[in-house]
């Protein structure tokens, strides 16, 4: 039997609710009652969150439930030092930081860089140099901005980053107006020039030339993600932020990779389609292939073929390759390559063709070369390009005027 029902009707569950039940009621009314939302709910956001820490947790939500919040604060769990802030649940919960102590774990910005490489470095591995540029705290003065123990509390506004003005409309009404403060610029913090660090002149930071060593595993892929963690800029108080290195990949005038495959175009002659053909291909690692096919087996205009373990190594399995995929063109002779005196005899080599015998009701034509050529008025087929001389006038050519 549960004593108390008091934390179960804040989340709006039954005792019986499980924990999934449990997050589920507190993410939806947590968004409901924060104080960014609903300023004037701070106090019951602070009972919704006591509510979950305690509910949320197996050990107490047992004492909870025998003896109500008079067992937990008797056992040390209650009271003012026995939970945690409101916000800090809301920041563990919705924000998904590790928790260190009373606060969620700040860090700094991440930088994004791009760094170009060929797909030689993807297939064979290589280790690239990427010069940067990124902020270290200051050694001279340990990120303080100036010397140890001064107060760098603004003045002004007093560290809160904003002054408030005050303009006079009329007798007995004013207008406030809250701005940036014009002496600390916002951050809360003001020294004065002689005050303020030589090496980083109060900014507690200084700009470093940072070289990073990129080591490309071979099969790596076109905007493949590596992460430098804690590299990035440093800023007092914060750990810093990641360093991410896109993998830029330059065309290659060669091969095209299509996922752990390459792609080649290669061109045989005709007598190389019908008879058989050896070609010699370059790799990326420098190696000479000696690619055959077979006599007798024909290859067509478009025909696909590829070879076995000669694609890209797979990424982290480098002793496996996709395939070398090789897409085929024929190229035909021009015309006139064979006298006409020799096509009989050409023919001879080729399967028996069906002859056609022209008939008194046909009328023989000849196939001629295509140029098209526009249409009357500006009309075109579809898919046709315009050109300037397109747009001569139609009336100049093969039009005569009648005189009388």
């Amino acid at each position: 039997m549960v004593k108390e029902t008091g934390y179960y009707d804040l989340l709006g569950v039954k005792p019986c609710a499980t924990m999934d039940e449990i997050k589920r009621a507190y993410r939806r009314l947590a968004l409901r009652y924060h104080p960014d939302k609903n300023p004037s709910e701070g106090d019951r956001f602070k009972q919704i969150s006591q509510a979950y820490e305690v509910l949320s947790d197996p050990h107490k939500r047992s004492l909870y439930d025998r003896g109500g919040e008079r067992a937990m604060k008797e056992g040390g769990i209650g009271g003012r030092g026995g939970f945690g802030p409101p916000m800090d649940i809301f920041d563990m919960f919705f924000g998904g930081g590790r928790m260190h102590g009373p606060r969620a774990e700040r860090r700094g910005k991440t930088a994004v860089h791009q760094l170009p490489v060929t797909l030689e470095d993807l297939y064979n591995g290589a280790t690239r140099k990427l010069s940067l540029q990124k902020n270290v705290i200051c050694r001279s003065c340990g990120g303080r901005g100036g010397r140890e123990g001064l107060d760098t509390r603004c003045s002004k506004c007093h560290g809160s980053g904003v002054e408030v003005i005050v303009h006079q409309l009329g007798p007995n009404v004013v207008h406030h107006i809250q701005t940036m403060c014009s002496q600390c610029q916002g951050h809360g913090e003001w020294m004065r020039p002689l005050d303020r660090c030589l090496a980083c002149n109060g900014r507690k930071v200084i700009r470093e030339k940072k070289i990073l060593s990129v080591h490309l595993d071979r099969g790596m892929a076109d905007r493949q993600k590596i992460t430098f963690h804690q590299e990035g800029d440093q800023v007092p108080g914060l750990e810093p932020g990641d360093i991410i290195i896109v993998l830029d990949q330059k065309e290659h005038p060669v091969f095209q990779r299509r996922g752990n495959d390459l792609i080649i175009k290669r061109e045989v002659s005709l007598v190389d389609a019908l008879c058989g053909c050896k070609q010699v291909i370059q790799t990326l690692d420098n190696r000479r292939l000696l690619v055959s096919s077979r006599p007798g087996s024909i290859i067509k205009p478009g025909d696909v073929k590829c070879i076995p373990n000669e694609g890209m190594p797979i990424y982290r399995s480098p002793t496996q390759r996709g395939k070398l995929v090789i897409q085929f063109q024929v190229k035909f002779p021009e015309p006139g390559w064979l006298p006409s005196h020799q096509l009989r005899q050409f023919q001879a080599f080729f399967p028996h063709r069906e002859e056609v015998m022209a008939t008194e009701d046909m009328e023989e034509v000849e196939l001629r070369e295509y140029f098209p050529q526009p249409e009357f008025g500006g009309r075109r087929f579809p898919g046709e390009v315009y050109h300037e001389d397109d747009f001569e006038d139609p009336l100049r050519h093969n039009v005569q005027c009648q005189t009388s």
